[in-house]
């Protein structure tokens, strides 16, 4: 990029901002998808770089430059801790995506840490997986006082980097944890009933829904239908299901 384009660019990027405007993004042609793509980084759009559009970890380290100390919606005046981005294998077939993070996770800043994040794991242990095979995240990357559920406009903010984690990771399958999740990612209004036991297509990507750990520690009883939702995914993925657990 020649230094006048990058002028320009800049400039176009400064009027954005000023009319409330930060995040940038490009979909790729089939050309580009195979050279370096122009790469804007919003936290502060006089840097403009260079991305690979290939490697999934510095696109996945890119996005977070990019959210940097986030103040792009209320939750930063209201007592988050700092941003929980994501963990796990930048590689993952399987996406675990959650809510939003409780107090643990605003102190660890990793996603479900806590109880509902030890009961995830064993959940992933379960299907023969570990943490560091899969990757996890939420729709929002800040705290809400008092864990109170994401507010509209908080999800609208922040889910536009999730959707870029996402295309970043080319996963084969996604898993919503809880109706926050999946009404968000599917822009729907159902009840779990509805969502749950049948597949979505999301962007090209086989979606499934399941309860949220933190519902499942309310509610224990519903753990059998949980593993129902967890074996669906499996079969999906070629994952052995244990004859014991089929019965």
């Amino acid at each position: 990029m020649d230094s006048q384009l990058k002028r320009a660019l800049t400039d176009r990027i400064r009027y954005y901002n000023e009319l409330g405007i930060y995040d940038f993004y490009r979909r790729q042609t089939k050309l580009e998808s195979e050279v370096p793509v122009p790469f804007v980084n919003v936290a502060g759009p006089e840097t403009i770089d260079t991305a690979p559009n290939n490697d999934p970890f510095q696109l996945l380290r890119s996005i977070r430059e990019d959210i940097g100390d986030c103040t792009r919606c209320k939750l930063h005046l209201q007592g988050r801790k700092q941003i929980v981005f994501g963990v796990g294998n930048p590689n993952a077939d399987l996406m675990f995506i959650g809510e939003a993070p409780g107090a643990d996770e605003d102190t660890q800043g990793e996603p479900f840490v806590g109880r509902s994040g030890q009961l995830l794991t064993n959940m992933i242990k379960a299907m023969g997986l570990t943490r560091e095979d899969v990757y996890i995240a939420n729709i929002i990357k800040c705290r809400p006082p008092g864990n109170r559920a994401p507010d509209r406009d908080e999800c609208e903010t922040c889910s536009p980097f999730l959707m870029r984690q996402i295309e970043a990771i080319k996963p084969k399958v996604l898993v919503a944890l809880g109706a926050v999740a999946a009404k968000t990612l599917l822009a729907v209004s159902a009840s779990m009933m509805e969502l749950r036991g049948r597949w979505f297509d999301f962007r090209g990507t086989k979606l499934a829904v399941t309860y949220h750990p933190a519902f499942l520690l309310r509610d224990p009883r519903q753990k059998k239908e949980t593993w129902k939702d967890l074996q669906m995914v499996m079969k999906e993925l070629g994952i052995p299901i244990p004859a014991k657990a089929e019965e």
